[in-house]
Formats: structure tokens, sequence, C-alpha cells
């Protein structure tokens, strides 16, 4: 995949889990959108080979849960 997909991808796989995040938290939504960019997920999902981007939002809203709560996260188990 190029840049240009990646980053078209990004920008479909992002909105949703900020959306999960405030519809979930008591924060405003510049207040998601600014977390979830400054977190360790957000971080390794920009990165392509990470292969994060495979999940869907509510996965990665998970991960970013547990990101926030234990400072890491784990890489679900795939079925």
């Amino acid at each position: 995949m190029n840049e240009n997909q990646f980053s078209s991808l990004l920008t479909l796989i992002v909105p949703p889990v900020i959306q999960k995040i405030t519809q979930n938290s008591n924060i405003s939504e510049e207040k998601a959108i600014t977390a979830f960019y400054c977190s360790k997920l957000y971080h390794e999902l920009s990165v392509e080979d990470s292969k994060l981007w495979h999940y869907g939002p509510a996965m990665l809203y998970s991960m970013y849960q547990d990101e926030l709560i234990t400072g890491s996260y784990d890489y679900p188990e795939e079925a």
C-alpha cells in the first residue's frame, strides 16, 4: 500500500474511534482527538507496518482504553 492509500485508510479508521471515546467518556470531541493523537496506540497505528490498521474501531477503542488504564495494550489474538 502506498503512502496516500495508507493516509486515506487512517482517515476512515480514526473518526469512529474518536466517536467511541466521546460517547463513552465525559470529554469533548476536541479533547478526545488530542488524547487519541497523543497516545502510543495512535503513534503505532500511524505506522503501516504495525498492522494495527486492520483492527476495527471497537477493538482499537478497547486497546486505547487499556493504554489509558494500564499504560500499555496487547495485540488481540486473531481467530
